[in-house]
Formats: C-alpha cells, structure tokens, sequence
C-alpha cells in the first residue's frame, strides 16, 4: 500500500501537466494536505510586498479570502516566513492567532495547535501554508519533514500556475511598479480588485484586454461599485503604468473652474489668478488621465476636451501657445451617456471619442458571495484601525449580507462594516479577544429587501380580486413593467437586467401587454 506522503503527492504530480483555474489548482492542493495531515482548517497564502493575500481557504470562514494580513501585525505569520523549516507553535504560545475565531461553524472558538511552513520559489519566499486545530495535540506526531516535502511540490505546483495562466507578474516588477505609484500618487498604493464570481471575473478578463491596449475607455456602472479602482487597475497593468494616473472629478467642481483644471492657466487669466498652473492634462502627460463623473461636463468644456482628445494640443486658460500631451484617457459615468446625448446634454463626437471600449463594471448584486469576500477585507481593515485582535462576523451576518440587494453597492458595504464594528464594540465593556459582528448590528432588514424589487420605489399595484388569472397577470406584468421603466428612464436594457429576462423576450411580452 502506497505510503500517505506518495498518496497525497500523485494527484499534485499528476495535475502539473494538466490545464487547471488556479482556483481549482489551489483547492485540490490544500485538499491533499488535509488528507496528509488532518486538521480543522488550512490555508495557502502569497506574499504580496509586505502583505499575505490568501488564495485558497479550506475549514475558514469565507470571508478571510477577502481578507489581508500585513505581516507586521501578526507574528505567528512573521515567524513562519523568517523560518526555511516548518514551525509549530505551541498551546501555550502567547503571540496571537490571526484565525481565532474565523474557523467556520466554531464561532468564538479559538485555535489551540498551529502548524506552517513558508513556500519559496528559486530561493525567493512566496508564501506559506497553514494548519490549524482545534485539538492542542493535534501535531503532536506530525513529521516536520514530511511537511517539508509536501511544501516542495506545493512551490511547484504554485509555480507551474503563476507560469500557466500568466496572470501575475514577476516579484520583482510589482515591487518597482508598487514603488513608482508610491512616488507619483503620494504613497498611496490602490485597492486590488477583490472577487471570485463570474461576473467579476469577466470584468478581471476584461480589464487585462483593454489595459495592454492604447484605447480610450469609458467605464459604465452605479454609484459606488468601483469604478474608479477599475481605472487604477487598467493604468497599472497598462504600458504606461511608471508613468502617473491623474485623476479629476468632473462633478466636484464649479463650472468655472473645470477649464482651468483640465488645461491649466496663466498668470492673471481670470480673477485669483496670482500665478499661472498646470492642468491635469499636463500633468498626466505620458501617463493616464481619468475623468470620473464624465457626464457632468459642461458643454462648452465638452467642446475644448473633444479637440484635446483629437489632436493632443491644448492651451492654458489666457494664453495662445499651445502644447502637446500624450495621455490615455479613462472616464467614467454612473449615467446613460447615450441618452444624455438623445437629449442634447453631451456631444454625441465626444461620446464617440470616449466609449471606444466601454467597459461595464458589476453591481454588488449580481457578483453573489463576493459580498463575503469584500466584507473579509474591511472588516480587516477595521481590525486594524481599530487595534482589535480578531474581528469576525456571525454566519447570521453573512447570510443578511448575502440576501441584501445593496443599492450603494461597495461603497454601502464598506460603511456598513465600519458602523457595524463601531455597534459591536460599544456592546462591551472591554474588548474580547474574539468581537463578532452580529446580524443585528448590520442594521439591515433583509427579509425586506430581499423581496423588494423595486429598491425603495412605489410597490406594484396588485390586481383587483376576480379579474380572472391571465387578466390579473397581464395586470400584474404590465404594471411592473411599467414602473420599472418609469425607474430606467426608458432604457430596455436596464429594465431586463433588473427584472432578469432576456431582452428580446421582454420585448415580446411588452408588445402583446400593449406597452409601448
């Protein structure tokens, strides 16, 4: 009989040759670690700069995928990347555990044996590997050097998918790319794009397409879904990414200022003028400008972009002397910008010129358990800020979470969670080492939401009582349609995406209703 080291380690031979999702890849991974070494939980984290971003979680609540863990603050992870062996920390080990309280179905238990080890690729750590339990003699037996070689081929098995699918770029060129940001945007490094669902995945695709490509892109989608971390992510995996990301927002300024912080002006151009400044055009020069809040725009502004835009000349405000720009353009617009030119408000040649690839990005609503993945990493944004051990949320909370339609989208689940921490630690009198976000201190009504279509809008009429069936339907179906329209302003395409039909069937059951 084969010895449980090779048992665990054919599958991971055999999966190397093989065309695998990294996600699957990394499953199958920490899925033959726990039949090596049975445990409670495991997890494969990647060293990111100073930050460990789990990949794969197994025995974990789902929201620690979303979750990052600056190594600074948490020591046991600190140790077992400063360590080339395996480590096991012992019960009565008092530096903190970064899983307490986030094994999933455990609620406030904490972890009493740890066991890891750190991945390095050509002599380079790349991450670590993971095992926790709830028994303190669960490691007691275990072989450290049995763990050392199933961390050998897990570093393959890493290494093979990062050269597979080619999605991530090499140590080294984050590093300097990360550098290059800090320099430019004052040490601020972006938010990653976080998320495994489908539809975020397709925009991920997408954002990798358009991004290596020189052109102009107009980014679509509702208030407070991100899409200013959409056009972030386009610049820094774009050919201009050592140079800056300028970015303006269109609808925070007065009118009579947006001229002059688009293209500058000179000394004494208008009153308050005391000295003459370059625009954001200049300033993004070799780099990207993105404009968020396109739309608001004001015509006459409108007119002197659009010939920026086709001959990459601009002139400060007061002065004749023109200069040249090469800047990529991003904008963005939570608006309907062909509507907007149906009615006369935005240049129909500037739409052109903008949406050369329009890119939508996702409600919250429709990227399903990514809302777990999201709450993870502000809820460890809070934890830190907060100075706070551990921070987790009940599976009550995760459910509410799931089953809200979240009409302010990221935006509103980033504020929630800061409330939410706020309202639990006023809950106690001094602060446990484990503080759980109750379903409660969400201050959601998702028994409400859940059913209401319409997001706050005037409820759908019912029919009067003996209509007979079809005619109460027709009543019923005509009406929604009617308000849902009402609510899009006329667009077709907004109302099936809310109602979740195919257009071309809505318009057939719009037509036989009599909707015009």
């Amino acid at each position: 009989m084969p010895h449980p080291l090779l048992r665990s380690l054919l599958p991971l031979v055999a999966d190397l040759s093989r065309e695998l999702p990294d996600h699957e890849r990394y499953r199958r991974l920490l899925h033959s670690l726990r039949q090596l070494l049975p445990c409670d939980a495991v997890a494969l984290l990647k060293l990111e700069d100073d930050v460990l971003v789990p990949l794969a979680v197994e025995g974990l609540s789902p929201d620690t995928l979303g979750r990052r863990f600056r190594v600074v603050e948490h020591p046991r992870l600190e140790a077992l990347l400063a360590s080339e062996q395996p480590v096991r920390f012992a019960a009565d080990c008092e530096l903190p555990d970064p899983y307490d309280g986030l094994l999933d179905g455990h609620g406030q238990l904490e972890v009493h044996d740890c066991l890891g080890c750190r991945l390095s690729i050509q002599g380079t750590p790349w991450g670590l590997l993971t095992l926790d339990a709830l028994d303190p003699a669960t490691f007691g037996s275990v072989d450290l050097e049995t763990l050392q070689a199933f961390a050998s081929l897990a570093a393959a098995t890493v290494m093979a998918s990062e050269r597979i699918t080619q999605l991530v770029r090499g140590v080294e060129e984050q590093r300097q790319l990360v550098e290059v940001y800090k320099r430019v945007a004052g040490g601020q490094v972006p938010r990653e794009l976080i998320g495994q669902s489908p539809a975020h995945k397709r925009l991920e695709q997408e954002v990798q397409l358009v991004a290596r490509s020189p052109l102009t892109v107009l980014v679509t989608g509702e208030t407070g879904v991100g899409k200013e971390l959409v056009a972030e992510a386009i610049h820094l995996h774009s050919v201009r990414a050592h140079k800056p990301l300028i970015s303006l927002n269109c609808a925070a300024l007065p009118e009579t200022l947006v001229e002059s912080e688009l293209f500058g002006h000179v000394k004494g151009a208008f009153s308050g003028a005391l000295n003459g400044r370059s625009g954001k055009f200049e300033l993004a020069d070799g780099g990207t400008l993105f404009l968020d809040e396109v739309g608001e725009l004001p015509l006459p502004v409108q007119s002197k972009l659009l010939r920026v835009l086709q001959s990459g000349q601009l002139q400060r405000l007061g002065s004749d002397q023109e200069h040249h720009v090469d800047v990529r353009i991003i904008a963005a617009t939570n608006r309907d910008l062909a509507e907007e030119v149906r009615q006369g408000r935005f240049r129909a040649d500037l739409y052109h010129r903008l949406s050369v690839y329009p890119l939508r990005v996702p409600p919250l609503r429709e990227r399903g358990r990514d809302v777990l993945l999201l709450a993870g990493y502000f809820l460890e944004e809070n934890r830190v800020r907060m100075g706070l051990r551990s921070l987790r949320l009940h599976k009550d909370a995760q459910n509410r979470l799931l089953a809200w339609r979240w009409p302010g989208n990221v935006r509103e689940l980033e504020h929630l969670i800061s409330r939410a921490v706020l309202k639990a630690l006023s809950a106690h009198a001094e602060r446990p080492r484990v503080l759980t976000i109750e379903a409660a201190m969400l201050g959601l009504e998702g028994d409400e939401q859940a059913v209401d279509l319409v997001q706050g809008q005037d409820e759908v009429t019912l029919p009067e009582p003996g209509a007979g069936l079809k005619a109460s339907l027709d009543a019923f179906q005509r009406r929604l349609i009617e308000q849902a329209l009402q609510r899009h302003h006329g667009k077709w395409a907004e109302v099936a995406r809310e109602l979740g039909v195919d257009r071309a069937n809505l318009s057939r059951l719009a037509r036989r209703l009599g909707i015009r």
